[in-house]
């Protein structure tokens, strides 16, 4: 069984930066895509960035500019960098990755880490 560890939320004052790492653990799988899904309370959960396989990138609008994803395939680890936060950037931050173990493909989520920023 595939499992997303993120780490790396806390409390950060307006314009200050912080970086998430979420590693996959397990044994005989293959990463695809990966991303970074935020959702802020009352809200749904939405999409802040995504990787490909071979490192092409995405982001929200609303991220672009501020925030890097990027990822280390030879420890299975994806990464986002944020900077220039925002207190509308609080939110619990999810991991995401499409994951083929044997014969299964699955979309394998964190267990989130929060994000708050605020002075």
């Amino acid at each position: 069984q595939v499992q997303l560890v993120e780490s790396g939320g806390g409390l950060v004052q307006p314009g200050g930066s912080l970086s998430l790492s979420c590693a996959a653990s397990g044994s005989g799988f293959s990463i695809y895509a990966m991303g970074w899904y935020r959702q802020a309370p009352g809200k749904q959960r939405e999409l802040v960035a995504g990787i490909s396989s071979g490192g092409t990138t995405n982001y929200a609008n609303s991220v672009k500019g501020r925030f890097t994803i990027s990822r280390d395939n030879a420890k299975n680890t994806v990464y986002l960098q944020m900077s220039s936060l925002k207190p509308e950037d609080t939110a619990v931050y999810y991991c995401n990755a499409f994951i083929v173990q044997g014969a299964a493909r699955e979309n394998y989520w964190g267990r989130g880490t929060l994000v708050t920023v605020s002075s």
